[in-house]
């Protein structure tokens, strides 16, 4: 559970830990919040980075696109618990007026970040895109670090199950919807990464002005000095044993879920050999995410009714393992079809569950926004990785069914973990 130095007593409102249960209302404009950041984060990468790419430098496209999103993977890596170590120590007062700490990151993230998304279309070099997509980066994940502490910030415990399933399907919401409006809606670069910055402040700004942000009295703010914020990055695993594997819980799970999915439209190329592969890839997409969208909040609320988390977490491994051995065993496109329902209704029950038990093992309330971001290194390191641990297995080690049975060990491997961690039920 969190844990303070301060006696609960003497806790300000921005530090204890919450009672009472957040409206629907709160839930739907934190679940627009996110879709607005995860579609900024996906279309860019799953259609406008690459259109943009190629129009620059089409004989290098695919070398070309890995250096742009490798440069913003690793600024994702390096902002998002940066941001929130500094929006723990946010005290900000305007004319009189205390804020709280996480709305002006909110606020001030998805209009720089949109700003950078405008910049970014109009980039005609290689260089050009490479910076304003680590600009774009740098701001959204600003946004993100103070929505992920919204939850262990207001939600009470016994309500987290519920909320992190809403919260999480803008994930896989968000991917749908940002591909469907940049090439069903608008067309061309410009027009999309446009209608991207527009729908990212429509969707995000509502909840930074509408929703309450405890401030943070100064006396109870943690000293910013850089070497003390550089070395509060790392959590001693030994104090802090619960957190580290959570940690590493995260880790391998989003590991089997970048060697899972990242080569698909290959797979159905040259493994399942379908006739129309991107069209069989929207499809598989489509039912990951209603597969995702029908478990996560059911789930969650189940976990939290019954106030157990790790048999959910071990039993998502489950279904996403056996949806990737199907895979590796039968790579047809009636067994593609059903492992995505698997994999998507694994995976939601998964996000929902382990985002709800990451929140009770955080170590310190004063620092919930940095140690998440601690966690979401977990979620991102991962895309980074899996295409050099991908490669080489499809290319020398056995094709796809080595690739999808590796998937499925790790992930196995990685939820079976969570029994590891003993502070959580």
């Amino acid at each position: 559970m969190t844990t303070v130095d301060p006696t609960p007593a003497s806790l300000p409102a921005a530090l204890a830990d919450p009672v009472v249960p957040v409206r629907r209302s709160w839930i739907a404009l934190i679940f627009a919040a996110n879709l607005g950041v995860w579609m900024a984060f996906f279309t860019p990468i799953q259609v406008l980075l690459p259109q943009q790419v190629e129009r620059i430098a089409p004989a290098d496209k695919e070398a070309m696109l890995a250096v742009v999103t490798g440069l913003g993977a690793l600024a994702a890596v390096l902002a998002n618990p940066l941001a929130g170590a500094l929006s723990d120590r946010t005290c900000l007062r305007v004319g009189g007026r205390e804020f709280g700490r996480r709305h002006v990151w909110t606020a001030g993230g998805a209009v720089l970040g949109a700003l950078a998304l405008v910049l970014l279309a109009r980039q005609q070099t290689i260089a050009g895109v490479a910076l304003g997509w680590v600009a774009a980066q740098v701001c959204f994940n600003a946004m993100l670090a103070s929505l992920t502490a919204g939850i262990p910030d207001r939600v009470p415990v016994a309500q987290r199950g519920g909320v992190s399933g809403w919260v999480g399907i803008p994930q896989a919401l968000g991917l749908v919807l940002g591909a469907v409006l940049v090439t069903a809606l608008v067309s061309g670069t410009v027009p999309g990464y446009t209608a991207m910055a527009l729908a990212v402040l429509l969707l995000s700004l509502p909840f930074a002005f509408l929703t309450p942000d405890d401030p943070l009295p100064r006396q109870h703010r943690p000293p910013l000095r850089l070497r003390a914020l550089v070395a509060s990055m790392w959590i001693d695993p030994r104090r802090h044993p619960d957190f580290a594997w959570a940690w590493i819980t995260r880790f391998l799970v989003q590991i089997g879920n970048a060697l899972g999915t990242l080569y698909l439209l290959y797979f159905l190329t040259d493994g399942v050999r379908y006739p129309d592969p991107e069209g069989g890839l929207l499809v598989l997409i489509l039912l990951y995410t209603l597969g995702m969208m029908l478990t996560a909040v059911v789930a969650g609320m189940l976990s939290d009714r019954s106030g157990r988390r790790k048999v959910y977490v071990i039993v998502s491994g489950v279904v996403m393992a056996v949806a990737a051995l199907l895979l590796a065993v039968a790579p047809t496109w009636p067994m593609a079809l059903v492992a995505a329902v698997l994999l998507g209704a694994g995976y939601g029950v998964y996000l929902s569950v382990d985002a709800a038990l990451i929140t009770e093992v955080l170590p310190r309330a004063t620092d919930r926004a940095k140690d998440l971001g601690v966690i979401n290194i977990a979620n991102s390191a991962p895309q980074v990785l899996g295409p050099a641990l991908s490669a080489p297995i499809v290319v020398h080690l056995g094709g796809y069914p080595t690739l999808y049975a590796v998937t499925a060990v790790v992930t196995l491997l990685g939820s079976a973990l969570v029994l590891k961690i003993r502070g959580v039920r």
